[in-house]
């Protein structure tokens, strides 16, 4: 059992019959009346959204999920195939479980997979991941970090701001859950 004021992100629970992953969270204490956890939860089998609201400290049900380390192998055809890194066994993950990750994985990336029954159900990627430019505007003599930005498309086809110092074939690390430039690597 796990109680509604330990959900996270990526918690799986057992409700009405069927497995949830908690998407997104919200602490409530209204000035008045009792506590309250404001959840949207995604049906692991269906893709399903719920939006549910539990009352603090409320215990549900905590769905079994068995965690792999998984490396990248290759995309094809939405689907993008993995192997996991002790069995060797390979696996497929489609693009709807791996949503925005698509652009933060390279090959031979490892990562850690959920799993439920044999299926895969979320993907833990890495806080940053560190990726090359392949294009952007050039930079002017003079630009500085406190500047402006510019687009950048990186080598996985994500488009992210960058200051206007950076250029083309530079390696950056970027913030995997914000989508936001942090640092030249």
């Amino acid at each position: 059992m796990i109680s509604s004021n330990d959900f996270r992100p990526g918690v799986t629970i057992f409700l009405d019959g069927a497995v949830w992953v908690v998407v997104e969270f919200l602490h409530v204490k209204p000035g008045k009346g009792a506590a309250f956890v404001r959840t949207k939860l995604k049906n692991v089998e269906t893709g399903q959204v719920l939006e549910r609201t539990f009352r603090a400290g409320e215990k549900v049900e905590r769905a079994q999920v068995q965690s792999r380390e998984m490396q990248y192998l290759y995309e094809m055809d939405g689907n993008y195939y993995f192997m996991d890194t002790e069995t060797f066994e390979q696996t497929f993950v489609t693009e709807d479980v791996l949503g925005n990750g698509k652009f933060y994985i390279k090959e031979n990336d490892v990562i850690i997979i959920q799993f439920y029954s044999g299926r895969a159900i979320s993907v833990d990627l890495p806080t940053y991941a560190d990726l090359v430019i392949v294009e952007t505007d050039p930079g002017l003599k003079g630009d500085t970090a406190s500047g402006g930005t510019k687009p950048a498309k990186l080598e996985t086809g994500v488009v992210v701001q960058v200051p206007l110092f950076v250029q083309t074939g530079d390696k950056i690390r970027v913030d995997t859950r914000t989508n936001e430039y942090l640092s030249r690597v």
